[in-house]
């Protein structure tokens, strides 16, 4: 497989589960502001935070209100992570490889990012925004599981699950980071309101609030969220799960060595973690959480090193030798 293919397919899955992520965590922060008395201090600031696109935004907009934060991850072509230019990516990627895609695959990308563009045109408001978010998480669900189901157990799959995986890992960390240093209390005699509430938010961000009730059987509290999140290894969405998964479909490449260790050392330093301190200290839980971030670069780099790379080094050496001859 070339590695240019590879790479094309990589991005493709990352750009689109960052769209639904992006269009997950705007679709719960909106409806959790409707349960907050207007006194708080929640808004939509934070996600321009976790999305880590502050200077960014800065540039453009003058103020983090609801029309700005919308327009900006909706909308904004100008900045490569939202919803609009993560679709665009992805559908470009995917119509360079189409030929080792099934073609409901393509459809179904294309027509989303087609009917996605219209209504940035027309503007995402208030009014029309849930329409907006539904349909692109329903349409990267879908396209999901047509993966699933007609695409066969070949390399291609296995990079596209290589994308998947460490942008769902890198989104969670960015929601946990994000959202525990506004939930944790800063002494144990700090009771923050609403506190339960907003960690709800957290598990819904990421699709987890069933799962959530039905494994820690628990009411919903910050050390047991955080756990759930980073180390549980069967929910999908956790980042220990990511890494077990993401560990497996590793192994089945070539050359593996490198990005297999990156991977285990992540998984590593995930489950070391004393959750229960990081849970009382907010400023150690965010020391930490960059650290995992961190972590996950550098496997990005090493898969990147591992199978991307090569095709640039083969070009180095093909000049090299005929500018000896």
């Amino acid at each position: 497989m070339l590695s240019r293919v590879a790479e094309n397919i990589y991005w493709l899955a990352r750009y689109l589960e960052r769209a639904e992520d992006t269009a997950r965590l705007i679709s719960v922060n909106s409806h959790l502001l409707l349960d907050f008395p207007k006194a708080t201090n929640l808004g939509w600031s934070s996600l321009v935070t976790i999305t880590g696109s502050e200077e960014i935004f800065d540039q453009h907009y003058l103020q983090r209100d609801e029309s700005s934060v919308l327009a900006f991850l909706c909308g904004d072509r100008r900045y490569t992570g939202s919803i609009i230019s993560s679709l665009a990516a992805a559908r470009e990627n995917l119509r360079t490889t189409r030929d080792v895609m099934p073609r409901r695959i393509w459809e179904e990308v294309n027509q989303l990012y087609m009917a996605i563009s219209k209504q940035v045109e027309a503007g995402v408001t208030p009014r029309n925004r849930d329409q907006f978010l539904e349909r692109v998480i329903r349409s990267c669900e879908s396209v999901n599981g047509m993966i699933e189901g007609t695409l066969s157990f070949t390399q291609v799959r296995t990079f596209l699950m290589l994308g998947r995986l460490v942008e769902r890992a890198d989104m969670t960390t960015r929601i946990i980071d994000v959202r525990s240093a506004n939930l944790l209390p800063r002494s144990p005699e700090e009771l923050t309101p609403f506190e339960t509430l907003q960690w709800m938010s957290v598990l819904k961000s990421l699709t987890g609030f069933q799962m959530y009730r039905q494994h820690v059987r628990l009411r919903v509290r910050g050390p047991d969220v955080l756990r759930f999140l980073l180390q549980d290894e069967q929910f999908p969405r956790a980042v220990a799960c990511s890494l077990r998964l993401l560990i497996a479909e590793i192994q089945a490449l070539p050359a593996c060595q490198t990005a297999v260790q990156a991977a285990e050392h992540c998984l590593q330093h995930l489950m070391q973690a004393d959750v229960a301190t990081l849970a009382a200290e907010p400023d150690l839980l965010h020391a930490y959480i960059d650290e995992i971030q961190i972590d996950l670069n550098e496997l990005h780099q090493a898969i990147v090193d591992s199978w991307f790379a090569l095709l640039e080094e083969k070009k180095v050496v093909a000049l090299m030798a005929q500018g000896q001859n």
